[in-house]
């Protein structure tokens, strides 16, 4: 056992209680725990909690037996992350950290430490993006019918399923003809044929570390299988604060969705629908949370598209 305080830090607290509410808040309130309960069975020795950290998970630089680094995450299980230690399995750290001991069904892994300070938002643009596409070329990998994945049209149901609740709430008044457009696109988008390719689920700048190994690798999937302009989406607006502040931002995003989709062979249109289709979403999720000014950004930015 360590003499390390084991506390959630603040950002993870605000975040979860934001978003799970009462659940969240009894998680949170078991980690302390549950952290000094994995250093002692995995035989760990704790020198800190990392501050900010995630968004739904608490990461502890951990020492293992033999003093070798290593990262303990305990993340909180959802649709999302239940996956998170196969997809790193299935990759064996080619593109992705390395996994080492997973519990899955209490979100706690065992991975290899990468420079957590040193992300692709610490590059400027352009190299960031060129790092960024040759990383998440190595994580596209085809799939069999067997594999224990959710697809894009599943995982998109539902969030579709949710957009129509919240479209129907008198904040969203205004918001209904770009929701409607955006569910009109899954739709079209879904009427071809998939691609069975593993994707990373949430794929951005911040998401891609510095690694000894290698120079970068991706952390923190939410894996799905299923159409690779899905998962260029997200990357399609990152910086978007920046994206925002450009001369001509509805021009430089559209430019955007060009050159990625020519650097990748993605289809152009099918990038730029699966951009607006998640925009859109995450936009509208943000509102529900109390976040207007991400909510409006992420909704401007879809109508850039």
């Amino acid at each position: 056992m360590a003499s390390v305080r084991l506390e959630p830090p603040e950002r993870l607290v605000r975040t979860v209680g934001a978003w799970a509410g009462d659940t969240g808040r009894a998680w949170l309130a078991s980690l302390p725990g549950r952290a000094a309960e994995y250093l002692e069975r995995w035989e760990l020795r704790a020198e800190r909690v990392v501050d900010p950290g995630g968004q739904i998970s608490m990461i502890v630089l951990v020492r293992q037996s033999d003093g070798s680094p290593a990262v303990l995450k305990l993340g909180m299980v959802t649709m999302e992350t239940r996956h998170e230690h196969a997809a790193l399995s299935h990759w064996d750290g080619r593109g992705a950290v390395r996994l080492l001991r997973a519990d899955p069904e209490e979100g706690v892994l065992l991975l290899e430490r990468l420079q957590g300070d040193v992300s692709l938002r610490s590059l400027p643009e352009p190299k960031a993006m060129l790092e960024a596409t040759a990383t998440l070329q190595r994580l596209w990998v085809p799939m069999s019918a067997e594999h224990p994945f959710g697809t894009v049209a599943e995982y998109t149901a539902e969030l579709v399923e949710t957009l129509r609740s919240r479209r129907e709430q008198p904040w969203a008044a205004d918001l209904r003809p770009l929701i409607d457009d955006a569910i009109g696109t899954r739709e079209r988008l879904l009427a071809a044929p998939a691609e069975d390719v593993l994707l990373h689920g949430d794929y951005h700048h911040g998401n891609v570390l510095a690694g000894d190994r290698t120079p970068w690798l991706a952390i923190d999937p939410k894996p799905l299988v299923g159409d690779r302009a899905y998962d260029l989406a997200w990357l399609v607006r990152d910086r978007l604060e920046t994206l925002a502040a450009s001369p001509g931002p509805q021009s430089a995003a559209r430019r955007r969705v060009a050159k990625l989709s020519d650097a990748l062979d993605v289809d152009q249109e099918r990038l730029r629908g699966w951009t607006l289709f998640r925009a859109v979403e995450a936009g509208v999720r943000s509102f529900t949370v109390g976040d207007r000014e991400g909510g409006e950004l992420l909704l401007e930015f879809a109508g850039w598209l």
